[in-house]
């Protein structure tokens, strides 16, 4: 398998901390009833096998944020998605969303990298049969730079990274807080007190995540831990949503 490329360096970390407060698109989530949308990232076979299955029977959708560069390889997260699995997801109501095509470490890439990447992956999957626009974006490895908020702000409904929080009051458009689903009995356990929070704190919850699988990578979680969180959301009474349709619910009541 390949190895996972590890970003990093002061530079980017910089960069990560003064994207948290430029170029930013603010609005209120103010919510009296929670949403939660289940992303995924890169993604792997088993996210959308397994992920989706786990998903549909629940009555639910997810967003899956894809590189196309990536389809029908295998690395650190297993088998990745092929062309089927795209015109699938998209026919059962999944929303096929933006992640560059070769995972695109945006930190450190230029504007014309940047732009030259997601018209790429655009390209591909449409001609792996996809039909609807690619709306909304997510940071390969959480990566950000405030010009590439400004530059990718034009192109996309919103940008999401990896802060792990709930999306709560002021909350910035062109940098969505998610919560990972990975890191094993703690981090699941995380993940499930995010959900229950909003029971008394109602807000949007973005859960993002990689392959689900037995044994998982050091970014992905089993089976049964993607189960112990959807339990969790079901109990919180949170509605759930793909990120295109949780941005329409947020319209008729975010100011």
């Amino acid at each position: 398998m390949n190895a996972p490329y590890v970003p990093g360096g002061l530079r980017s970390k910089m960069s990560r901390q003064l994207s948290r407060f430029l170029a930013r698109e603010e609005c209120e989530v103010l919510l009296d009833h929670a949403i939660v949308s289940f992303t995924f990232d890169d993604f792997p076979k088993s996210a959308a096998v397994e992920g989706a299955q786990q998903l549909e029977a629940r009555g639910w959708r997810g967003t899956y944020y894809a590189c196309a560069g990536l389809a029908e390889t295998e690395n650190h997260h297993g088998l990745m998605f092929s062309a089927e699995d795209i015109t699938r997801l998209e026919r059962e109501g999944h929303e096929i969303a933006c992640h560059t095509f070769e995972h695109l470490d945006c930190a450190k890439a230029s504007s014309q990298e940047i732009e030259a990447s997601i018209d790429k992956n655009a390209i591909a999957l449409k001609a792996m049969g996809l039909q609807s626009p690619l709306n909304n974006f997510a940071f390969p490895y959480g990566e950000v730079s405030p010009s590439a908020k400004l530059l990718l702000n034009e192109r996309f409904d919103t940008l999401r990274g990896i802060r792990a929080e709930v999306n709560r009051g002021r909350s910035d458009f062109n940098l969505l807080s998610s919560v990972p689903l990975d890191g094993g009995e703690a981090g699941i356990g995380r993940a499930c007190e995010a959900a229950e929070s909003l029971m008394k704190h109602p807000g949007w919850l973005i859960f993002y995540a990689h392959d689900i699988q037995e044994p998982a990578s050091e970014w992905g979680c089993t089976p049964a831990e993607f189960a112990r969180v959807l339990e969790a959301v079901d109990a919180s009474g949170a509605k759930v949503l793909p990120v295109d349709a949780a941005l329409n619910a947020l319209a008729e009541v975010t100011v």
